[in-house]
């Protein structure tokens, strides 16, 4: 009796895959589309593509250096081994990967990494043109790194450091960025400027903080993995510049920032900073190191110019709270009596709370107290705000009433 197999073979089905054709691909290999040389490791070659920068390169309006203190960087990181480092101790690094989402799945197909020399700044870009390749594409990467004690990245520490060690692990191998002093520059710029700026994505910190604006080779970053995976399919390396390009902007840009930052931290008063709200950023940040004198000044500096209402009520109250825990009342006061002449409760209720406690002047504390009740009931305050302030006035006041009644 016929099998299935010969049943089907005898209506002219194909069995098997071996006399299908195999897909069509275009030979347009990576070597073809950018200037790269493959390198021999002990695990096979691996394509790289190597550029450089001369000293005082610019980025936009930052310089491709490092020549401003990073102590104030290092505090705020809670890193002190990056004051000890000298520029060509740090590695700046980026990845393209073939997926966003992070995983034992997941391929950095591109590392980036870039460093400063003696001579100049020297970029790499360590390209996997199979996965297959990769313990090769690994310990090309781990040669170039070679001694660095500092490591620069943006969202590094929660992307591509973990994803790294695993795809090191996985092959088999250590990872190499486990102990260098890893200050990753997102949440810093999160700090800076996120009370001015809607996006601080690295391409956005690129054009509207180092004011450099990416040509048509760009690539948006949502879109690379699925250009490596159509690459992985077709063979065609040529729409896969773009993502070159794109991963080069990122670290030069990454090493511009760090550079732009440090400098704008050390002298925050000397002109370099582009805006007063980045001023009052500063300042927050220096008050929760505890550098309060550098805090209150950049603080005055901010008010003196032109701020926007949230920032300049921003800076009001928090300049006035430091000055009343240095017990610097007369400070305080007057940065109060301002806060009230823009209608702000807390403001009213630090005067009324210094007049009753420190000076026993009931009075005084019952002017205060209406004044805050007058402000609450008018139209700038919400339901929700008025039901949380009323009581807490209304409290005190028959309190501060009963004083003065005593007296």
């Amino acid at each position: 009796m016929p099998s299935i197999s010969d049943r089907l073979k005898s209506l002219g089905v194909q069995i098997g895959a071996q006399n299908l054709p195999s897909p069509e691909r275009a030979s347009f290999p990576i070597e073809t589309v950018v200037d790269g040389q493959f390198l021999q490791t002990p695990f096979g070659q691996a394509f790289v593509v190597e550029s450089r920068y001369p000293p005082g390169h610019n980025q936009g309006k930052a310089r491709l250096d490092l020549d401003a203190s990073l102590h104030t960087i290092a505090a705020w990181a809670g890193e002190p081994r990056l004051l000890d480092l000298d520029p060509g101790s740090f590695v700046f690094l980026d990845t393209e990967t073939s997926g966003l989402a992070g995983g034992t799945g997941t391929y950095a197909f591109l590392i980036g990494v870039g460093r400063f020399t003696e001579q100049d700044f020297r970029l790499a870009q360590y390209f996997m043109c199979d996965p297959v390749e990769e313990p090769a594409h690994l310990a090309a990467f781990n040669q170039f790194l070679g001694s660095h004690d500092g490591l620069v990245t943006f969202n590094g520490k929660a992307f591509d450091v973990p994803l790294l060690n695993t795809r090191f692990i996985t092959n088999g191998e250590k990872s190499p960025l486990a102990a260098a002093a890893h200050l990753d520059l997102l949440p810093l710029a999160r700090r800076l400027w996120r009370d001015r700026l809607p996006s601080r994505a690295l391409s956005y910190l690129e054009e509207h903080i180092l004011q450099v604006k990416r040509t048509h080779e760009d690539v948006p970053g949502w879109l690379i993995p699925i250009m490596y995976f159509d690459y992985l399919r077709n063979g065609d390396a040529r729409p896969l510049k773009k993502v070159f390009y794109h991963n080069a902007m990122d670290i030069l840009s990454l090493a511009a920032l760090l550079n732009h930052v440090a400098a704008i931290l050390a002298e925050p008063m000397s002109g370099r900073v582009d805006h007063p709200v980045d001023l009052v950023a500063i300042g927050k940040l220096f008050e929760d190191l505890g550098h309060v004198e550098t805090s209150a000044s950049l603080y005055a500096f901010a008010l003196d110019q032109d701020l926007t209402e949230d920032s300049r009520r921003d800076a009001l109250q928090r300049w006035s709270f430091l000055e009343k825990r240095r017990g610097n009342f007369i400070q305080a006061i007057d940065l109060w009596r301002q806060a009230a002449g823009r209608k702000e409760i807390y403001a009213c209720e630090e005067l009324a709370k210094y007049y009753e406690h420190r000076e026993g002047d009931f009075q005084q504390a019952c002017k205060w107290t209406e004044e805050a009740l007058t402000f609450i009931n008018s139209s700038i305050y919400s339901r929700l705000e008025r039901q949380q302030w009323i009581p807490l006035l209304n409290h005190r006041l028959s309190r501060l009433h009963r004083k003065i009644n005593r007296s």
